[in-house]
């Protein structure tokens, strides 16, 4: 079966959005049972708020252009690519597509357990508007594609997630759209499958078509996509070069993020009752300049504050902190025993500080748990923990490691 030609020339607007709402009548309280809501809809008992999963949204995209969506979940997002995809209509607006389109909102979507692989594919066929006869044509190659000959005649409920994602992109990308749509496809499936999946992709795009791509994750946005939109509780916040929509975003992101860090960590700040002799007043993740900082990129500096304050002498005062991946995964423990720093508290406020020239970690989010004990008697006398967390990302950084824990800040040559 020949291509289908790509509906209209390059640069020319495809799809477009003029001031479109989506509303949904939601129950304002929970009911279990769809017999109980039907009775209760009778009674009259049901009472509905409006929810607005799209706000006013207007939006152009050009033939050709791959154009990115993010946001967080439950921005509106997937409402936007229904509406692409002719899914749903709006509560308010306009929305214009031309051409065909191809909706990846959900690989595998309308596939039936009890069905082989065989049967599904000409039922999701027949859903995408392919005759039998077409779909009789595409079969060798979407089985070649989704490499599952040896399972396409076994029912669905055998296959593993991961195969049944290869036979619902391998349907759904099997002819040359207008529009192709893709919703977080490229999270699902094994390393190679991705792999496979976004070598599909860039060749649908090589052919002129247009996609629509949500992605959580910014790298993909920032490398496929050439505009995107930014999405917030069902309003457009920013539009334009994906780069810059991404820095936008993630700014606010981690604006957000060191907020809630700092309120988290200052919880630990107040005095705890029953500490008879010591306890922990404060902790602080500071910057070089003695600023309170709690995202950093690696290579930067960072200094661990610990304060205390003691109702009564100790003559072996230990202070020592841990560090662990947000997994739980323990990474260092220094303590001033190690260091060979000894303490003597008096009555009254002390603390130490710790400072790291170069930070190693990698991308991550990580937590700090504190401790005070006594060396004479080995006893924990107060203790903090994972009560404080700071970030580290790295972005603009030029710090090319990507995985693991840490950098060896190494470097490569030729032999």
């Amino acid at each position: 079966m020949p291509e289908k030609p790509i509906a209209s020339a390059a640069g020319q607007t495809i799809i477009q959005m003029e001031n479109v709402s989506v509303e949904y009548r939601v129950p304002q309280e929970q009911i279990g049972t769809f017999k109980e809501y039907m009775i209760r809809l009778v009674q009259g008992k049901v009472k509905h708020r409006i929810f607005n999963a799209l706000n006013g949204v207007s939006l152009s995209v050009d033939q050709g252009e791959v154009f990115g969506l993010i946001g967080q979940n439950g921005a509106g997002k997937s409402t936007l690519l229904k509406l692409v995809a002719r899914v749903l209509r709006p509560t308010h607006g306009r929305v214009l597509v031309m051409g065909h389109v191809a909706p990846l909102l959900e690989v595998g979507a309308g596939f039936h357990p009890e069905l082989t692989g065989r049967e599904n594919v000409f039922l999701n066929g027949a859903m995408l508007g392919f005759s039998h006869d077409e779909m009789e044509e595409k079969f060798p190659r979407i089985v070649e594609f989704s490499e599952l000959g040896d399972f396409i005649d076994a029912p669905l409920r055998t296959y593993s997630s991961g195969m049944s994602a290869r036979l619902g992109f391998a349907v759904a990308t099997d002819s040359q759209p207008d529009i192709l749509i893709v919703d977080e496809i490229l999270s699902v499936g094994d390393e190679a499958f991705q792999h496979k999946s976004f070598e599909c992709i860039q060749s649908i795009k090589a052919k002129g078509a247009t996609i629509l791509l949500v992605s959580h994750t910014m790298s993909t946005i920032e490398t496929i996509c050439q505009r995107a939109a930014w999405l917030h509780h069902g309003k457009i916040v920013s539009v334009g070069n994906s780069i810059e929509v991404v820095d936008r975003y993630l700014g606010r992101i981690y604006d957000e993020e060191t907020k809630h860090l700092i309120e988290k960590s200052h919880r630990g700040f107040h005095p705890q009752e029953g500490k008879d002799s010591i306890e922990i007043s404060q902790v602080k993740i500071l910057n070089q300049q003695n600023n309170e900082q709690l995202i950093f990129h690696t290579g930067e500096p960072m200094q661990v504050q610990i304060e205390y304050r003691a109702r009564q002498p100790i003559d072996s005062l230990e202070i020592g902190f841990a560090i662990h991946r947000q997994d739980g995964v323990h990474i260092t423990g220094p303590n001033t025993a190690f260091d060979g720093l000894e303490i003597k508290a008096e009555p009254g406020s002390g603390g130490v500080v710790y400072s790291i020239p170069s930070l190693s970690l990698l991308e991550g989010l990580y937590n700090v748990t504190v401790a005070l004990v006594n060396r004479d008697g080995n006893i924990i006398l107060d203790y903090h923990d994972r009560m404080h967390s700071f970030r580290v990302e790295n972005r603009g950084h030029n710090v090319t490691e990507r995985y693991g824990l840490m950098t060896l800040s190494g470097e490569w040559r030729l032999l």
